[in-house]
């Protein structure tokens, strides 16, 4: 009989689902109790982040268990991509369009918490009609049986006029002053009428970003999970309601990751996807945050460099016959991971722990 310690097996096992869930619940609290002990705020961060995380968290928790059956029966099963791993071809026919129980159950108890307040009530509008988007989205496939929804010139026209629409607001009710960038070390960038310009770009790109990451069992709200804990720990002390809005987006991202964990018994789609990301850009953009949403979003933009990277070297050495090369195995990255050995569960829990590190950046570097 061959030691346990000493068996292969057992000493390459890798994480397993629950094990995922485990980790992001403790990276989650942590960030929350370690930060609340760091600026002497246990009482007024248990009010604004850790209550409204954990009420978010179960009651997205315990609705799933009633959402994902009656997705099931509508059959909103997922439709697998033929190229893509081939081990994510078992994944055909598991309920999508889950973001549609999570994000407006999320919302509603944001905004019993925050008492209504105009920033939140500006976020969550933001947050609905991406999800609409997605939503739309999601629906075609569905009805097509087939990769094919929006077109991506209807999407993106879509997206940015939300965000014109997004702007356009901010320039009427805030002051002049957001549209000063804060970086690091207390300098401030004066962008002026750049600003709009470039906020627009954010919520596009950042909503487009979130839904590149969502391709693999529980990593994108995770990591979603924790790029909203980060933002809200920056936001709790001067906007309270745009931290309680962050933490129950963390909490609802937490209590689906118990549906979506390996092996997934629902996805997200682009109903929760893209509004994940326009909700994360929303926050940070009102809040006055750019740079810090930018660090807290690394994995998005890492996910979604690759995803350009690849296009562009394939262009560019494309020959006579019109094919060119690949300068990974698949993108985005984490198809690329899996196509060189990487498990599933192996990619989510190093990319928690990245995002959980890129949290503690962003908040230590815009102190």
């Amino acid at each position: 009989m061959v030691d346990a310690k000493f068996s292969p097996e057992i000493s390459l096992k890798k994480p397993s689902g629950n094990n995922l869930l485990v980790l992001l619940t403790v990276l989650l609290l942590f960030l929350i109790l370690g930060f609340a002990q760091l600026f002497d705020q246990l009482a007024s961060f248990s009010e604004i982040l850790l209550l409204p995380l954990v009420i978010s968290a179960a009651v997205t928790g315990l609705i799933g268990y009633g959402m994902v059956p009656f997705l099931r029966r509508l059959k909103a099963g997922q439709v697998i991509q033929e190229d893509g791993p081939q081990t994510h071809l078992s994944k055909a026919g598991t309920p999508t369009m889950g973001g549609i129980f999570f994000v407006p159950v999320v919302i509603i108890v944001a905004l019993i918490g925050s008492q209504l307040a105009e920033g939140a009530i500006a976020v969550s509008l933001v947050t609905l009609a991406y999800m609409i988007i997605g939503w739309i989205d999601d629906w075609q496939i569905l009805r097509q049986k087939s990769n094919k929804g929006l077109t991506p010139r209807m999407k993106l026209i879509l997206q940015i006029a939300i965000a014109s629409a997004f702007c356009l607001w901010i320039a009427l009710t805030q002051p002049s002053s957001i549209t000063n960038i804060a970086l690091p070390l207390g300098l401030i960038l004066p962008s002026g009428v750049l600003f709009w310009g470039l906020a627009g770009f954010v919520l596009v790109a950042e909503s487009n970003a979130t839904n590149l990451t969502d391709g693999v069992d529980g990593l994108a709200a995770g990591t979603a999970a924790l790029a909203f804990l980060g933002l809200g720990i920056l936001v709790a002390r001067e906007t309270p309601e745009l931290g309680i809005f962050c933490a129950c987006m963390a909490g609802g991202c937490l209590g689906f990751v118990l549906h979506n964990r390996n092996p997934a018994t629902v996805f997200m789609g682009d109903t929760g996807s893209l509004a994940l990301g326009g909700s994360l850009a929303a926050v940070g953009i009102l809040s006055g945050n750019l740079w810090a949403l930018f660090v807290v979003s690394g994995i998005f933009f890492i996910e979604s460099l690759s995803v350009i990277a690849q296009v562009s070297y394939y262009k560019a050495t494309k020959g006579p016959d019109g094919i060119g090369k690949r300068l990974l195995k698949m993108a985005p990255l984490h198809h690329h991971l899996e196509l060189s050995g990487w498990a599933e569960t192996q990619i989510v829990g190093v990319f928690y722990l990245m995002n959980a590190g890129l949290a503690i950046l962003a908040i230590i570097s815009s102190l």
